[in-house]
């Protein structure tokens, strides 16, 4: 799979000599003309692609399959297609590492325009988690602006700004 961005975070001045935990996540892309199958997050007033962390050993089109319809309620995932990696480097929260490397697999897919119920974590629903389908132009302007004035914004909006800015460019 092509690699399409490394990011390191801001107050990362080296990765050398550091502790580092690496985490693998998938992630779907879901378009239908020019609108893309988006979560909302309240708490970090972001959108994002559906995805997540995969289980240990888990294939990475598995993984992306069971957190797209976990997250969304999508049905009959289909045509899926390699899109690119997006790797990041940012603050790891506990002690036992000092930074954590999230290597992100995209992949383009296929899914019905009506969603099922959602079967989101705990914390995802405390968050306000919500998938929508969002025209992209809209979700990147959003973004953008929640970069530029929320202090609530999370450490995953400059990857999902990234990545919707090169889905618009390459695919739309």
């Amino acid at each position: 799979m092509r690699h399409l961005c490394t990011s390191i975070h801001p107050s990362i001045e080296s990765i050398k000599g550091k502790s580092i935990f690496t985490r693998k996540a998938s992630r779907a892309i879901v378009l239908q003309d020019r609108k893309i199958l988006l979560l909302f997050t309240k708490r970090y007033e972001d959108y994002s692609l559906p995805g997540g962390g995969l289980d240990g050993g888990e294939d990475l089109v598995v993984g992306m399959t069971r957190e797209l319809r976990e997250e969304t309620g999508a049905r009959n995932v289909s045509d899926v297609k390699e899109f690119g990696i997006y790797e990041e480097y940012r603050p790891w929260y506990k002690d036992d590492y000092d930074i954590q490397h999230i290597i992100s697999y995209c992949y383009i897919c296929s899914v019905d325009k009506n969603l099922g119920k959602a079967e989101l974590e705990d914390y995802e629903e405390k968050n306000g988690m919500k998938a929508l389908w969002v025209d992209i132009d809209e979700a990147i302007k959003h973004n953008q602006k929640t970069i530029a004035e929320s202090k609530k914004k999370g450490m995953s909006i400059t990857r999902e700004t990234y990545l919707l800015k090169l889905i618009k460019k390459e695919l739309l």
